[in-house]
């Protein structure tokens, strides 16, 4: 049984900085099947939106124009676990985070994952 959990969420100051954490099982990171995992957030009153996305191989990494330079998506295959660095970050970076599997390859809507986490906040204020 797949199953993802987030964690480091919170709050911070603009400016400041998050890591996400994303430990899955059920499956193992790079072995077969091949899962990618993304990254998508969602804040109040509006759609979730696709932030990040790391391939199965690991060798591409997909970033919203929106995150471009702040944000870094990298993956621990021995932890099993996909990150979220989140840098300079902003008030309108609030909102709850997940992730979510598919097979294979990144894509953009969140329709085609598989799997989800349960969300964790985060809270960017002063």
């Amino acid at each position: 049984q797949l199953q993802l959990v987030e964690s480091g969420g919170g709050l911070v100051q603009p400016g400041g900085s998050l890591r996400l954490s994303c430990a899955a099982s059920g499956f193992t990171l790079g072995y077969y099947p091949l899962y990618a995992i993304g990254w998508f957030r969602q804040a109040p009153g509006k759609e979730r939106e696709g932030v990040s996305c790391i391939s199965s191989s690991g060798g591409t990494t997909t970033y919203a124009d929106s995150v471009k330079g702040r944000f870094t998506i990298s993956r621990d295959n021995a932890k099993n676990t996909v990150y979220l660095q989140m840098n300079s970050l902003k008030p309108e970076d609030t909102a709850v985070y997940y992730c979510a599997a598919r097979r294979t390859s990144c894509s953009g809507a969140k329709e085609v994952y598989l799997t989800w986490g349960q969300g964790t906040q985060v809270t960017v204020s002063s």
